[in-house]
């Protein structure tokens, strides 16, 4: 995440940094993923639907992810500009696991998780942000 949509996060973010709290990384990701095969049957659905007037196709909500050293702060973002409006959650760090990196075609995927909790958070990243996904990745521990 470069320019003006970074600067907009951080200001975002900025106001919930506690004294010595730095950002260490900022993205935009989604937090599920869209499945080809869900993709193709939503368009089919609504071509059939709409007497092939229209198709339909699902497309994930973008998401801002602000990691510090301390948390992650997720917001969403305008779906057109990818500038975070609304902050959705704050997850602390300490204690949190990742899985292995699912590598696909066009994005790359892993859940992270509290050690004693069975839940995650499927964070996907898109294909150009293989660098900051490489960055969340090294901060937090695989689970084994």
């Amino acid at each position: 995440m470069k320019g003006k949509r970074r600067r907009l996060l951080l200001a975002a973010i900025d106001p919930m940094l506690e004294p010595g709290e730095r950002v260490e990384v900022t993205t935009i990701v989604n937090l599920s993923s869209v499945t080809v095969p869900r993709t193709a049957a939503f368009a089919a659905a609504t071509v059939i639907l709409s007497g092939g007037g229209m198709a339909v196709i699902p497309v994930p909500t973008p998401m801002c992810l602000g990691m510090t050293d301390r948390r992650i702060f997720i917001f969403r973002a305008n779906p057109t500009f990818a500038r975070p409006e609304e902050h959705l959650m704050t997850i602390p760090r300490a204690g949190l696991v990742r899985s292995e990196i699912k590598e696909r075609v066009l994005n790359s995927s892993f859940v992270i998780s509290s050690a004693d909790s069975e839940q995650g958070l499927r964070i996907v990243f898109p294909l150009a942000g293989r660098a900051e996904r490489n960055v969340v990745a090294a901060a937090l521990p695989r689970a084994d």
